[in-house]
């Protein structure tokens, strides 16, 4: 159905705004909420002397969330069980909130819930109703906000019935405590089932599954990238840039060694290198005739995917959001695009 409405305010402003402080917003999935283009992954972000896992501490967290908003980098995704089930990242993104009231209302902020988290019984994991409410009434707490925007389940529940769980959604949108809903690491048929269900509270806007432009979709939930492109639903890529390897950082492999993610992690070893650094230089032959940085090229490639909602890769330091940013206002030609296509075969 077409609407129709005015093109301007009665102050003769634009009716509608797709950037925010320069950073274009795409509209997620078929709803009207628009979100910045390149998002920021949290995932890292924790308290590192804990032994949590993270990477980035509270002090640069800050930093980043900070200028993150001076470029227009408003879509923040998190999760309860980030970092060694901590809630950290969720944790620091809540006091910065605290201390920062007045941008509360600027981020569009995501969350997910699913596995063990806030209490001990078996009660407290999957998608069962108690679990749902006891999870985003913690995860409020933590956060140190009345509402999330963005709800996401991090997994599919065989053992729960899919109508108690958007049912148990439902009220936590109408409560408003949550405003919009979306699935993780969910295949193809767990998407289509949710979709026989759904109702206009809660449907699905967005799905988030591994993707990135070396590997595609993980095998395991191959598909899903192409009906979320016909069905209207942003298909949202987790690791983006493939663990940092879609960055200049990897560029020189003789360099890689401890500090390096991929190195630390034990997953350096496991890469098929020659076929990995042909492609890299590939494409950084392609971003230096743009005048891009490699990971830019890569961020502003996947945008043009079809199907493809925003982009969310982490940073550990301002400069590294400031280049990814940077990648949101990039606009490939359909020669740039075809040329990218042909060297990673996606």
């Amino acid at each position: 159905m077409d609407y129709l409405k005015p093109n301007k305010d009665l102050y003769g402003l634009p009716w509608t705004f797709d950037e925010f402080n320069g950073m274009p917003y795409r509209l997620l999935g078929d709803s009207g909420l628009r979100v910045s283009n390149i998002g920021l992954g949290t995932w890292k972000i924790g308290y590192p002397e804990t032994g949590d896992g993270s990477r980035v501490n509270e002090k640069t967290a800050f930093k980043i969330f900070d200028r993150a908003v001076e470029l227009g980098v408003t879509f923040w995704d998190t999760a309860n069980r980030y970092n060694a089930s901590s809630g950290n990242s969720e944790r620091i993104i809540g006091k910065w909130f605290k201390e920062n009231p007045e941008q509360r209302r600027n981020i569009v902020l995501a969350t997910k819930l699913f596995g063990s988290m806030d209490g001990k019984t078996p009660n407290h994991s999957r998608l069962s109703r108690l679990n749902i409410l006891e999870s985003v009434y913690a995860s409020l707490e933590r956060l140190q906000t009345d509402y999330i925007d963005l709800l996401y389940f991090h997994s599919y529940d065989s053992e729960t019935p899919p109508d108690e769980s958007l049912a148990a959604v439902e009220d936590l949108i109408r409560g408003d405590m949550v405003r919009y809903f979306a699935v993780s690491n969910f295949t193809k048929d767990q998407l289509q089932m949710y979709k026989k269900i759904e109702n206009v509270r809660t449907k699905v806007l967005a799905v988030q599954n591994q993707f990135d432009i070396l590997n595609g979709e993980n095998p395991e939930y191959s598909g899903v990238l192409d009906f979320c492109a016909k069905s209207n639903i942003s298909f949202i890529a987790w690791s983006p840039l493939a663990r940092g390897l879609l960055t200049e950082k990897y560029l020189d492999s003789s360099k890689v060694g401890p500090g390096y993610r991929l190195f630390d992690e034990g997953e350096w070893g496991k890469i098929n290198k020659r076929r990995v650094f042909k492609i890299l230089k590939e494409l950084k032959s392609v971003s230096e005739r743009l005048g891009l940085e490699l990971n830019q090229l890569v961020l502003a490639y996947m945008l043009t995917i079809p199907g493809m909602g925003p982009v969310i890769p982490s940073a550990s330091t301002v400069k590294q959001l400031e280049s990814n940013a940077k990648a949101g206002k990039v606009e490939l030609s359909e020669r740039d695009i075809i040329r990218i296509r042909k060297i990673v075969k996606i």
